[in-house]
């Protein structure tokens, strides 16, 4: 059985493994047939995400058929389409005792801590999959990535008629956009790169968008927007240090700051930027459970559109050669995708 390995940063090897055993008590034996490449994937490449650890295969973004249950198991039947949901909680520490499984003491993510989906089949826990009869392998790949920006928005908690800015344009910010477009927030999006601007006024109508330059004309651009009043939510999708400890300033007093990008690097802020406007700083990590549930009645139903999220497809047998690209912004990805 295939599947491809990142060995170290930059490294990748087609791999033979041994075909999976039978699924045990509460297992499920699954085919990948779609695997969404996300920033995680990308940052693990480089050798920037901290939470990584190789040699890795990759492959948390999933959509799967299931082949074969083991005993006790009711959620799934041979044939289903499913979702996974590839956060490993141990079901006892104290985060998952408060029903936050995302943030457990001992959490495995596969493709990350531990073994993912860039492979032709693996065993799963049954109750990781969440299964869908209308929607596509792709859909269910990309629901995930929308999962932490339904997170994200949950954690910013912003209200409608609430101005809401979201930095960051790529997959990671653009699913939190999703979820606060649904709450009937004044949404602002401010990016980089022009091109990502220009797709979401294109593809949401969102017309507030900044392009950062980092010459503070930004800054009274936002303060424009808000007559005066900044954000009541900034949610910073980035990943970078600079961004994250500069995005105080675009809070309104007593807003609130959320971070869902990573860095591994120090984010600095002089204290009086919190302290003073009495900001509320949080990070926001995975998802829950009831997101993904969620998530697949937002597609099946049309509310959320993922056609025009998948810019680039590539085979399993293209990834050592094309992989690399979607690491530079110039290659325009929005979203690419490996369909095995």
């Amino acid at each position: 059985m295939k599947a491809i390995q990142l060995q170290q940063p930059r490294e990748f090897n087609v791999i033979d493994l041994p075909e999976p055993e039978a699924p045990g008590p509460g297992e499920v034996l699954v085919a990948t047939h779609c695997m969404g490449i996300c920033g995680t994937d990308l940052s693990g490449y480089l050798g920037k995400f901290p939470f990584f650890r190789y040699p890795r295969i990759p492959g948390h973004e999933l959509g799967v058929e299931v082949l074969a249950v083991g005993s006790d198991v009711t959620n799934v039947s041979v044939g289903d389409r499913c979702s996974v949901e590839p956060y490993m909680n141990c079901g006892h520490c104290f985060a998952c005792r408060k029903g936050n499984s995302n943030c457990c003491t001992t959490l495995d993510v596969i493709g990350v801590m531990t073994d993912g989906g860039l492979r032709e089949r693996f065993l799963i826990r049954a109750d990781k999959l969440h299964r869908s009869a209308a929607l596509n392998w792709e859909q269910l790949a990309l629901v995930e990535t929308l999962a932490i920006g339904c997170h994200a928005t949950d954690r910013g908690g912003v209200q409608n008629g609430e101005h809401a800015l979201i930095i960051g344009a790529g997959p990671i910010g653009l699913s939190v956009l999703e979820f606060t477009r649904l709450t009937g927030a004044q949404i602002t999006v401010m990016d980089m790169a022009q091109s990502r601007l220009d797709f979401v006024r294109e593809t949401y109508g969102i017309t507030s968008t900044v392009l950062f330059r980092g010459d503070g004309s930004e800054t009274e651009q936002l303060r424009a927007y808000t007559n005066g009043d900044m954000y009541s939510v900034v949610t910073d999708a980035t990943g970078s240090r600079q961004s994250m400890s500069s995005a105080f300033q675009y809070c309104a007093h007593t807003g609130s700051l959320v971070y869902v990008g990573i860095t591994t690097e120090e984010v600095g802020f002089v204290h009086p930027v919190l302290h003073r406007p009495e900001i509320t700083l949080k990070a926001s990590r995975n998802a829950l459970p009831a997101d993904f549930g969620r998530i697949i009645r937002l597609i099946e139903e049309g509310t959320i559109n993922t056609d025009p999220w998948i810019t680039h497809r590539i085979g399993f047998d293209e990834v050592l050669t094309r992989f690399e690209s979607f690491t530079r912004p110039e290659t325009g990805a929005i979203k690419a995708v490996i369909n095995l």
